[in-house]
């Protein structure tokens, strides 16, 4: 299960140090490179709910082998890419495979260990797996590409999919179909389907302009879409996110909270990716190793971020967090194209890898406390789909900005170069703005002081 949600979370890092070499062998304009990673987590973030009730109600092996099945499948179809529109196609359909996965996973966790010290081991080592797996995805990445090319950061998961598969049968005992109430299929459907009007309405808007009937005909429609799945889910027997759960302040805050940081990670990770290798030229095992040290220090703090929130509470630790998530963000956007790597960029990532983890653990802990415990998976669920989205919309909403930022430099007779580094700025300003917002939102929601118990299994599931 480990390894499972080891190279899901795996995909969502390797392809970025892939992003310029993927762009110049398949075409992709500046504005559609980022649905390369928008595309992935827009469905796994969309269909991550879906995925846990069909867990539940069809038996975790099953959904699990069906989930490995289509993630491995769609790896391949993704590395075989000839045309931007394939390596989306399969890079979405990559995504629902994990959103098959990931809950499964996390259900066959749970009722294989017993609840308390033994479980919160399992899930210690199935998210500290799932968090190198972020972490390495960088280098691996980078190694694929300048050894064999970018394909391979796809190809990579085709043998370890097999191997899972062969396994799975041999220690996952097979679990018995629970009686229910039956798919929220079409609140799946309209919530993915209106997320991904809106960012296309949003990447959009920069060639065409925002005032344009198709970009204003996309976002109206994906207002409208998402309003239906409101409607929907509260009328549903069987809601695919219970509305009723936002009742609870720490789940409302804590669910914008994480929507706000995945926003800044995706935005910030993947401009930095582009920014080492096309404007200072670094090459793809280059980037990956420049920024591992922000990884580093994400894992270092998620060691220690239990504790604080122990000491300090929940508000106080994604409070600190978030503040250092703004200014190393600040910090990274007066890097130039000649700047130095140890004296600019190591500080900000170094800062941001441990403000992004400092959000992130005592939200999910928050989202989780105050919420009654046979609800406590949905909730988590719930938050972690926020996560994700706000990560894609994020990164659609900053890549507009910033490719609309170079465009115009360009126009006005900059050097190519120095237009990108222009971009880059505005992109990571707009991502410093989702930080600054963050911390609004954290001072905004109430102050809890979880047991060590909850602290324990909430964290080892962050």
């Amino acid at each position: 299960m480990a390894l499972a949600q080891f190279i899901v979370v795996l995909d969502v890092t390797i392809v970025n140090v892939a992003l310029p070499h993927i762009q110049s062998d398949l075409d992709f304009t500046a504005d559609g490179l980022q649905w390369v990673i928008s595309a992935y987590t827009l469905l796994f973030g969309g269909f991550l709910l879906l995925g846990g009730r069909a867990a539940d109600l069809l038996g975790s092996r099953r959904v699990f082998l069906a989930g490995l099945a289509l993630f491995g499948v769609t790896s391949l179809v993704a590395g075989l890419a000839q045309t931007p529109g394939e390596l989306i196609a399969a890079r979405a359909v990559q995504g629902l495979g994990g959103a098959l996965m990931s809950p499964a996973a996390l259900s066959i966790l749970t009722v294989t260990f017993a609840h308390g010290r033994q479980r919160n081991i399992a899930m210690g080592v199935w998210g500290g797996l799932a968090g190198l797996g972020g972490t390495l995805g960088v280098v691996a990445g980078g190694l694929l590409v300048d050894s064999l090319s970018w394909r391979w950061v796809f190809f990579v998961n085709v043998p370890i999919v097999a191997a899972l598969i062969a396994v799975t049968p041999l220690v996952i005992r097979a679990t018995t179909r629970q009686a229910g109430r039956g798919f929220d299929v079409l609140g799946a459907g309209l919530s993915t389907a209106g997320l991904l009007a809106v960012v296309y309405g949003v990447v959009r808007a920069e060639p065409v302009g925002w005032g344009s009937a198709e970009a204003v005909v996309c976002l109206v429609a994906g207002v409208a879409l998402l309003a239906a799945f409101v409607a929907v889910e509260a009328r549903s027997a069987a809601p695919l996110v219970p509305l009723r759960l936002f009742r609870s302040r720490a789940l409302s805050a804590s669910s914008g909270s994480l929507a706000l940081n995945g926003a800044a990670f995706l935005t910030m990770f993947f401009l930095t990716a582009i920014y080492l290798q096309q404007v200072r030229g670094a090459s793809a095992l280059r980037t990956g190793m420049e920024i591992l040290p922000m990884g580093a220090a994400a894992i270092l703090v998620a060691v220690v971020t239990p504790a604080l929130v122990h000491r300090f509470g929940t508000r106080t630790v994604q409070l600190s967090g978030a503040a250092l998530s703004a200014l190393s963000l600040l910090l990274l956007a007066r890097t130039g194209a000649d700047s130095g790597y140890a004296s600019h960029l190591l500080p900000g990532l170094i800062l941001f890898g441990a403000g992004i983890i400092a959000v992130g653990v005592p939200a999910q802990i928050a989202a989780v406390v105050d919420v009654e415990h046979h609800e406590a998976g949905a909730a988590s669920g719930v938050v972690t789909a926020f996560y994700q989205v706000g990560g894609a919309l994020g990164l659609a909403l900053a890549t507009t900005l910033s490719v609309s930022r170079a465009n115009a430099a360009v126009a006005d007779g900059m050097a190519p170069q120095q237009a990108l580094v222009e971009g880059f700025h505005r992109g990571l300003l707009v991502a410093a703005a989702f930080a600054v917002v963050n911390v609004l939102v954290t001072v905004a929601s109430p102050r809890i002081a979880p047991s060590a118990e909850q602290i324990a299994e909430a964290a080892a599931a962050a």
